[in-house]
């Protein structure tokens, strides 16, 4: 069942998005109605309070996973959004646009074993206290899939130190199919409203598609947009 909510989402639309449509399913079985679909060419977006930016190979991955996207037009009016406070949400290669655009600190490197990674991942939770997370303050332990062949989050130490004394590390590998350091599946920046995760919870919304542990992220991110 859908929560009722005022909760205004968009997602943003690169060429050669592949997940846009999965994330705007779950979107709209959290919350009742249809998130905008917004190409990467705008130069302005409406009020919102949640964007998504999905997984899929913008521009094909070419020079370096995300960051031709993150050069896009709209990328400018979406740090304009963060510096606001309006939640941020990237997946898989939303996660590494995010990084290439400076939202977020690190980088998503090839896969160590130099394979492409596709299956079920069992993450742990590592910060329920979040506005993407604090509804699955019950659950220790997720499972969502990962598809994607540059997801081995990379860092310097002082970065890494730094992630894990704030408590911004929110998601780690419980086997880290990547290589990624200290397991980590997905970070928060220092102000808590813009997330990255490689894993993909819009994939796993029925059981007919192997899982419902992403019903439950979703509908706690619009959860806590209820109560802003």
């Amino acid at each position: 069942m859908a929560i009722e909510t005022n909760m205004k989402t968009a997602i943003i639309v690169f060429p050669a998005s592949n997940c846009d449509r999965d994330a705007a399913m779950a979107i709209e079985q959290a919350t009742g109605s249809k998130p905008a679909m917004i190409w990467h060419g705008e130069t302005s977006l409406p009020d919102l309070d949640l964007i998504i930016l999905p997984g899929g190979f913008s521009y094909g991955d070419y020079l370096r996973s995300g960051a031709m996207a993150a050069r896009s037009p709209v990328m400018a009016a979406i740090k304009q959004k963060a510096e606001a406070g309006v939640k941020i949400l990237g997946i898989c290669n939303g996660f590494q646009i995010l990084t290439e655009s400076g939202l977020l600190p690190g980088a998503l490197m090839r896969n160590s074993g130099l394979d492409f990674v596709c299956g079920m991942e069992t993450l742990q939770t590592a910060n329920h206290d979040t506005a993407f997370t604090k509804a699955l303050a019950n659950k220790p332990y997720v499972k969502f899939p990962v598809a994607h062949h540059d997801g081995n989050y990379t860092a310097d130490e002082e970065t890494l130190n730094r992630l894990e004394g704030e408590g911004r590390i929110v998601f780690r590998y419980v086997t880290n199919p990547n290589g990624s350091a200290r397991n980590i599946a997905g970070i928060i920046n220092e102000r808590g409203n813009v997330l990255g995760l490689m894993p993909h919870p819009e994939r796993v919304i029925a059981n007919h598609l192997g899982g419902t542990d992403g019903v439950g992220f979703f509908k706690g991110i619009v959860e806590m947009g209820n109560t802003k």
